[in-house]
């Protein structure tokens, strides 16, 4: 299945309207190394304009997985993916208004996933106000992984196939509100339908004896609609450095309701440039959702994915750009950059069945909460044209 990174929650904000995208090259390494799972890979993209109304862009990004986290150690061994995501774009500029049709494609063993994306952007009232509207489409198509009794090498099991039709609505404005103010409001909503889970996944149950566990595969809804408002604002102080924020809520129909609240600030010193960035999240957990039921098949749907519980983290933030070339030859500039990010994870209700594994004298639903610290960081060298 597809591990997500949790580098930042983004918020899609209004694209500026009335100028295409700058043309532009990029080289990125990414690494994720946190809860017993190690993702890193790299990432290349280029962007082009030409005829002074259309851009183009494509980009590459693989991630390389190894480890276990904290689910697959309790049920089964370590592993081992590579999941390569390829995109394609295309924007036209005409007049105030921007149009851009995105596609994006990632392939992994046991998981395919196909998005399309258009986009509209609007400026209105002389450039102060741009409207942004969005739809996308994806269609996802879920295997399961399973070792061959012979060689012991991996392969698709033949008998599991499952597929998600996702969509997607999005509508932003971004306003200026002064020469020292922007602010934007988004609001985006999602449909998912299909096999929701993770194939490999179980949930775990006290047996009749009350004493030992059990555990049998997780079960979601084949269907789900969350909704987030996000509110930014980006405030430039008169030493040319700016602060900025974001507010989002999130909430769907598993009922799940999440904050998110980050603070930023960025202070350039000649070819410099410093970031640093603070955000906190916190969600209650899904209504199927938990850590030990109290028989097998307790409820229609069952969930332990700690993720769907109620938890918590932190972010503490820190990048530094630097320009080291300045109008040479067809590149009107380069920097190099690299950005840190350390998270700290924090769950309310989803206990380290390890321990009571390798203890027999700890009870199952008694064992210490659980919570890791990850580290994400970006290096990478960008070429402006």
């Amino acid at each position: 299945m597809r591990i997500l990174i949790l580098l930042v929650t983004v918020f899609p904000l209004a694209v500026t309207a009335g100028v295409l995208p700058e043309e532009r090259a990029d080289a990125l390494y990414h690494s994720y190394d946190g809860g017993g799972v190690k993702i890193d890979g790299p990432s290349i993209l280029v962007r082009k304009n030409f005829a002074e109304k259309f851009s183009v862009s494509a980009n590459y990004y693989l991630d390389m997985v190894s480890g276990a986290s904290i689910d697959v150690e309790t049920t089964a061994s370590a592993y081992s993916d590579e999941r390569t995501q390829t995109s394609l774009g295309l924007s036209y500029l005409r007049g105030d208004a921007t149009l851009s049709l995105n596609y994006t494609n990632s392939d992994e063993s046991d998981y395919d996933a196909d998005t399309i994306n258009f986009n509209v952007s609007h400026d209105i009232f002389s450039g102060l106000t741009t409207i942004n509207m969005g739809y996308a489409k994806g269609k996802d198509e879920v295997r399961r992984n399973i070792k061959d009794p012979v060689d012991g090498s991996k392969t698709n099991d033949p008998n599991f196939s499952e597929e998600i039709e996702r969509q997607n609505y999005q509508l932003g404005l971004t306003q200026i509100i002064s020469k020292n103010l922007i602010m934007g409001l988004a609001f985006e909503t999602i449909t998912d339908e299909g096999f929701l889970n993770n194939p490999y996944r179980v949930v775990r149950f006290l047996n009749p004896d009350g004493v030992t566990t059990g555990t049998e595969l997780e079960k979601y809804p084949r269907t789900r609609t969350s909704s987030a408002l996000g509110l930014t604002a980006k405030y430039y102080l008169p030493y040319r450095a700016a602060l900025s924020g974001l507010y989002r809520y999130f909430t769907d129909d598993w009922d799940i309701e999440a904050h998110t609240l980050e603070l930023g600030y960025t202070h350039p010193k000649g070819p410099w440039t410093f970031d640093f960035k603070y955000r906190f999240y916190t969600q209650s957990g899904a209504d199927f959702y938990s850590d030990l039921f109290p028989r097998a098949n307790a409820q229609n749907f069952l969930a332990r994915d700690k993720e769907l519980s109620d938890y918590s983290d932190h972010t503490i933030g820190f990048g530094v750009s630097y320009e080291f070339l300045k109008d040479w030859k067809f590149i009107s500039s380069g920097t190099v950059n690299f950005n840190y990010n350390r998270i700290m994870f924090d769950y309310d209700n989803f206990r380290d069945a390890r321990v009571s594994s390798a203890d027999p004298s700890i009870t199952a639903g008694t064992e210490p909460l659980y919570s890791f610290d990850a580290d994400v960081i970006q290096l990478f060298v960008s070429f402006w044209f």
